[in-house]
């Protein structure tokens, strides 16, 4: 009987322990979300927002996305940055309601590329910004048009 009590004292002990660090976790991530710029509804004010207003054009910067995207809804698209010591890749759709799409952040031990589906609402400017560690901003763009309405139709 006693065994039984001690092996249900130690799972608790380790969900509590788990628990804690998930929670302490979820509030580290929570206070680095830059909401102001996910909530901008201007490209600019969202590039304000996380400081890349002023990214140097770069070839470095690879990006894979359809010329013309038939369904703005679920677009492909893939990132890759060649520019060492990346820190970050930055999605912003210029025409979007709401144009920062999405924020990746790398380690020094990874490959920095990206890959996912996004919402356009219309034909639009696609930019690709990487933030390396020594806080340069570079930018590369790409065209798409969308031929049925995404995320804004």
């Amino acid at each position: 009987m006693n065994e039984l009590r001690r092996k249900i004292l130690k799972a608790g002990f380790g969900v509590t322990v788990l628990g804690s660090f998930v929670l302490r976790s979820a509030a580290a991530l929570a206070s680095e979300w830059p909401k102001a710029a996910f909530e901008a509804k201007a490209a600019s004010a969202a590039l304000n927002a996380i400081g890349a207003s002023a990214a140097t054009e770069s070839g470095d910067i690879l990006i894979r996305v359809p010329d013309i995207a038939e369904n703005g809804g679920a677009v492909p698209i893939e990132v890759a940055s060649n520019i060492p010591s990346t820190r970050s890749i930055t999605l912003v759709a210029e025409k979007n309601p709401f144009p920062l799409l999405a924020i990746f952040n790398f380690t020094a031990d990874t490959e920095p590329f990206a890959s996912t589906r996004i919402k356009l609402s219309e034909s639009t400017a696609l930019k690709a910004l990487v933030a390396t560690d020594d806080g340069k901003v570079y930018v590369a763009s790409r065209a798409v048009r969308v031929t049925i309405g995404g995320c804004g139709g």
